[in-house]
C-alpha cells in the first residue's frame, strides 16, 4: 500500500516490482499476489489495461491512519485514559498537529476550506463548537490486520 499511496495514481504490478527491486529482490508473483490479496479485501480497486490491471487506492493513507486509532480507541473499555495515554507517548510537532487538527474541526461547516493547506492557519473556533463535531471517516474500519 505504501507504494499505491506514494503515487497516489493507478500503478501496475511491473512498476510496484521495479521500485521494490530497487531496495530487495522480489518476485513479480508476489508483487501479483499481493496486489490481488489488497483487492480482494477492498482496499484497492483495479482496472483492466490490456493484459494487466492497473490499481489504485480506495482511501488515502490519512484515512487508513485515522480507521486504525478510531478502531484502536474504540476497543478501549476507557476512552479518556487512553487518549491521555496516547497524548502523553506524542512529540511537541505531533501535539502541534494535533492542536491543529482540532482547530480545523471546530470550523463551522459553512466556513471550512475545501482542503487545508499545511502552512494555513486555521480560523478560530465559534463559541459553543467543540470536539464533538467530527469529520467522517471514510476508510473502512473491517480488516485491517492485512497492509
Amino acid at each position: 500500500m505504501s507504494r499505491v499511496w506514494k503515487w497516489n495514481r493507478p500503478v501496475t504490478v511491473r512498476e510496484v516490482l521495479e521500485d521494490l527491486q530497487k531496495e530487495r529482490s522480489i518476485a513479480y508473483t508476489t508483487v501479483m499476489t499481493v496486489l490481488d490479496n489488497l483487492h480482494q479485501k477492498g482496499w484497492v480497486r483495479r482496472e483492466a489495461e490490456g493484459r494487466a490491471y492497473r490499481y489504485e487506492a480506495v482511501s488515502t493513507r490519512a484515512a487508513y491512519a485515522a480507521a486504525l486509532m478510531n478502531d484502536a480507541w474504540s476497543q478501549s473499555d476507557n476512552p479518556a485514559a487512553a487518549l491521555v495515554a496516547f497524548f502523553g507517548m506524542m512529540s511537541e510537532e505531533q501535539r502541534q498537529a494535533l492542536r491543529d487538527a482540532v482547530r480545523i474541526v471546530q470550523v463551522p461547516e459553512t466556513q471550512k476550506p475545501t482542503e487545508p493547506s499545511e502552512s494555513a492557519e486555521p480560523p478560530p473556533a465559534e463559541p459553543g463548537e467543540g470536539p464533538e463535531r467530527s469529520p467522517e471517516n471514510p476508510a473502512s474500519a473491517r480488516d485491517h490486520g492485512g497492509r
